[in-house]
């Protein structure tokens, strides 16, 4: 039903992003406290419930049945412009996350990354604003998105910009809180790999090159990471 296409292995992880948003979003509000499994079918059920307007202009791609995809687009002179936009929103959605651990969880290795997440990712939100000013002076304040079907860049709506932000209310102090933010992150970190090895593809600029392996290499060890936490502390 996508228009959209993407690396090998890339559909996978932003269907499980979407899916694990979907389930936790509704968890949070309804039933935080029964939120210790979260079994295929009901992330699925969740993923199949969630509707952004089935967007197609880019961003996160909401049609019938469970395929979803980002598409940043081809590697043509609005490429790096697309990258910061899309990039940015999802970095503002990691880093209320995480602010909202460091509020919430009890344990110091939690706290730990959640400073380092809010740490790099702010810096990495601030060094993509300057980009953007000084290679795109002319463009719109407006984030823009790639239109697959138009075979052009468009503006985003917020409903796009939501969906790429990835965040969901994490629900309350409880036992659970950890699982819940590990059960969200993952797939938050998967998403910025996906893009980030797009960038490392398509993009001439070396500083976007520089950027996208430095995502690559830090969310990818947090991922590892967070796996760990989630095996040790809830047997998942």
């Amino acid at each position: 039903m996508s228009h959209y296409f993407f690396a090998k292995g890339s559909l996978a992880l932003i269907v499980g992003a979407i899916a694990t948003a979907s389930f936790l979003n509704a968890c949070s509000t309804t039933a935080q406290n029964q939120t210790q499994t979260a079994s295929p079918t009901a992330t699925t059920a969740g993923a199949k419930q969630m509707d952004h307007g089935n967007m197609h202009h880019g961003g996160m791609n909401h049609g019938s049945g469970d395929h979803m995809s980002m598409d940043l687009g081809p590697a043509d002179a609005e490429f790096d412009l697309r990258f910061v936009d899309a990039m940015t929103p999802h970095h503002q959605g990691a880093v209320e996350m995480a602010k909202e651990a460091q509020q919430k969880s009890k344990r110091p290795e939690m706290q730990k990354l959640a400073a380092n997440i809010i740490q790099v990712q702010d810096k990495e939100l601030n060094q993509m604003k300057q980009w953007r000013q000084a290679w795109y002076p002319k463009a719109s304040a407006e984030p823009i998105a790639y239109h697959a079907e138009m075979k052009h860049s468009m503006p985003m709506t917020q409903e796009q910009i939501k969906s790429m932000m990835m965040s969901v209310s994490l629900g309350a102090a409880d036992d659970q809180f950890d699982l819940r933010f590990l059960n969200a992150m993952i797939p938050h970190h998967e998403g910025a790999v996906v893009m980030a090895q797009d960038a490392l593809n398509k993009s001439k600029r070396p500083e976007i090159k520089k950027l996208a392996q430095k995502i690559l290499a830090s969310q990818e060890a947090e991922i590892k990471q967070m796996q760990q936490w989630k095996q040790a502390w809830y047997k998942q």
